[in-house]
């Protein structure tokens, strides 16, 4: 973690955070030192790097293996009409470092696997998932219980998004294979095409991603460290509104279980 002094344009940049209270100066100075880990950069994504990088976490890791659709401009707020066709780690890289000169910027231009989410994920402080499928979830819970890394995962459809902190790699506290189990091992798909989003929504579940982001990262450095671990919320656009709910560890789960490992 950084323990360097802001400098006076980043006293200026950061002052709306600074006067807070519960971030304060110290709560700044940490953000600067967290490496984030963004697993997909569509619909929650997106939005979630922009507020990270507004938010002036150090280094961003940005991982997806996909290409920007025109389809994509209605709620991946990031790219821009002259990116379809692109990769998307590579336009929003380009935008992150026009955004913010001194993030550290990591490309992944790959689909996180088990067998590459050591190498990309290994460093990070914190992994914030949006991917699209279940198998790059699991893999990605698994891989974060292994490599004792907290892990962010937030997902939206049609009118409604989820947000959940877990931390299955401590003994009292369950991972995201606690939570849905082991039937989604198998690959599927994005389905947004079929049931629709409203491109707002995806806005919600990801800016709400970054700021419980910062709630991981200030954990014992600010009042507003607050992991919440195990806390699921659902957020309903129809509505609108929130409710939380609360996960249980499953000591039979093959990811962080009894007999994991």
């Amino acid at each position: 973690m950084s323990s360097e002094p802001l400098s006076p344009q980043r006293l200026d940049r950061f002052a709306r955070h600074i006067v807070l209270p519960e971030i304060g100066g110290a709560g700044q100075v940490a953000l600067a030192g967290k490496h984030v880990a963004l697993v997909g950069l569509g619909g929650i994504g997106s939005p979630a790097l922009q507020y990270l990088a507004a938010a002036g976490i150090g280094t961003l890791t940005l991982a997806d293996d996909d290409v920007v659709d025109a389809s994509n401009l209605q709620r991946q707020t990031v790219y821009r009409e002259a990116d379809v066709g692109r990769a998307k780690v590579e336009a929003a890289s380009e935008w992150l470092a026009g955004f913010e000169g001194e993030i550290e910027i990591r490309s992944e231009p790959v689909r996180v696997s088990g067998d590459s989410a050591a190498r990309i994920l290994g460093d990070a402080d914190l992994v914030l998932d949006g991917c699209d499928n279940f198998a790059t979830r699991l893999a990605v819970s698994d891989a974060c219980v292994a490599l004792g890394i907290p892990l962010l995962s937030a997902a939206v459809g049609r009118f409604q998004g989820q947000v959940g902190a877990f931390a299955g790699h401590l003994d009292d506290q369950p991972c995201y294979r606690c939570f849905v189990g082991d039937a989604f091992d198998a690959e599927d798909c994005d389905t947004c095409a079929e049931d629709g989003m409203l491109g707002a929504m995806a806005g919600w579940a990801g800016t709400f991603a970054a700021m419980q982001a910062v709630r991981v990262l200030l954990e014992g450095v600010s009042t507003f460290g607050d992991p919440q671990w195990g806390k699921l919320h659902i957020l309903d656009g129809m509505k609108p509104g929130m409710r939380t709910l609360g996960i249980a560890k499953d000591s039979a789960c093959k990811g962080c279980g009894a007999n994991f490992g």
